[in-house]
């Protein structure tokens, strides 16, 4: 049986699970599930975990042990391993001021940080938290034109050149426990509330003494009465553009001047199409379980979809990563580099910048360990031939003639 670290210094947790552990323990009831949880039977959640589980490792043997290279690049930007934090909507319900956190810790290892519209932290803010960072801006397709269009100005005017459009996520997916934490949208359950009361550090970190956040990115856009949490979830609510289509991305890509991908695809022909209109890049994703349950894992689609655009443009992926293998075994599938959600929340929430950070350290370390044991020597060299399927043999015999 797996066991984890018990106690409360997120510093000597030794992986992503432990620090799972211990952000479950010291966040309430409602924000951990906020977190963890997925749409409906969480088939979805499981099969991101289970699709890396399949995939198994053949090493080769006598092959000496250096530094790796595990350096790459994105769009002409150095990055030191092929990941990045990925954008996450609400964050400072985990950490106060937590975007801006992300971000710096993000920027101290020479990775990029990709923030949410619905980000707790603003373009600005973060900005000026992480002013030499490279920062990238998730985009919702908003109904109203002029609110977007002052959302990419705001993105431009503090130095964004990469943006993600999503396109998953123009209707939220059923998640349950929204419905059964929440009386009506902001107002918890008596026993919730009870619940919060058992958390006195979180409520003193995360809430003290504002009180539960509001969406940075939003706010200048809303009455100054509705600049709350309630406010700005009423109005995203009501400004997803549920008529969002591939002639929204064309213009899209007239409007945008730098990197454009389209974030949410899980099939080949879509990614043809986002190449064929001028993208830039596309991420591989399913929301991480938290839309279409029963739609594959990142994983399992990721070689065909790189396999349909190789070369013509850059493939991102998330969804389930946890380990440094499981970064290995994406970039042998054809990922240029893997985004990060949860693994690196798991951090914020129990320690800010600092915990944060350490969930990256954890993952970069395991990666360079696991090239190391695999027996490969830089990124370059990986592809599909190091892996096989769990179940199958590594090393099938030929057949006879």
């Amino acid at each position: 049986m797996r066991r984890y670290y018990t106690g409360t210094d997120f510093r000597r947790t030794r992986s992503i699970p432990e620090l799972a552990e211990l952000a479950r323990r010291r966040l309430p009831h409602f924000a951990w599930e906020y977190v963890a949880g997925g749409a409906e039977e969480e088939i979805t959640l499981r099969r991101n975990r289970e699709g890396f589980a399949e995939i198994g490792l053949k090493p080769r043997t006598l092959v000496p042990c250096t530094t790796p290279d595990t350096q790459t690049t994105l769009f002409g930007t150095p990055l030191s391993a092929p990941l990045m934090i990925g954008p996450t909507g609400y964050n400072a319900m985990l950490w106060r001021d937590a975007d801006e956190h992300l971000a710096r810790a993000a920027h101290a290892r020479g990775l990029p940080f990709g923030l949410s519209t619905v980000a707790t932290g603003s373009l600005e803010s973060v900005s000026r938290a992480a002013p030499d960072g490279d920062l990238w801006f998730q985009l919702y397709c908003l109904r109203d034109a002029t609110i977007q269009e002052a959302l990419l100005a705001r993105a431009e005017a503090v130095g964004v050149r990469t943006l993600m459009l999503t396109s998953d996520a123009v209707l939220l997916g059923n998640r349950e426990w929204d419905k059964r934490n929440f009386e009506r949208p902001q107002k918890l359950t008596l026993r919730n509330k009870l619940d919060v009361l058992r958390h006195p550090r979180w409520v003193r970190q995360a809430l003290w003494p504002q009180g539960m956040p509001s969406m940075g990115n939003l706010n200048p856009y809303l009455p100054p009465d509705a600049r709350n949490a309630a406010g700005a979830a009423h109005f995203i609510g009501a400004q997803m553009d549920t008529a969002l289509s591939w002639d929204n991305v064309a213009r899209l890509r007239d409007r945008w001047n730098g990197n454009l991908l389209l974030k949410g695809v899980l099939h080949p022909a879509d990614a043809e199409r986002a190449n064929a209109l001028g993208l830039d890049g596309i991420v591989v994703t399913n929301h991480g379980g938290r839309q279409l349950d029963g739609a594959p894992a990142s994983i399992d689609v990721l070689p065909a979809i790189a396999a349909a655009v190789s070369g013509r443009m850059t493939v991102l992926l998330d969804g389930g990563i946890r380990r440094g293998t499981d970064i290995l075994k994406a970039r042998a599938l054809g990922a240029d580099a893997v985004l990060l959600g949860r693994a690196t929340l798991y951090g914020l929430a129990v320690g800010g910048e600092a915990g944060a950070g350490h969930a990256l350290d954890l993952l970069i370390q395991e990666l360079r360990l696991a090239m190391n044991l695999l027996g490969c020597p830089d990124l370059a060299s990986l592809d599909a031939s190091w892996l096989y399927r769990q179940g199958q043999s590594p090393y099938p015999m030929d057949p006879e003639p």
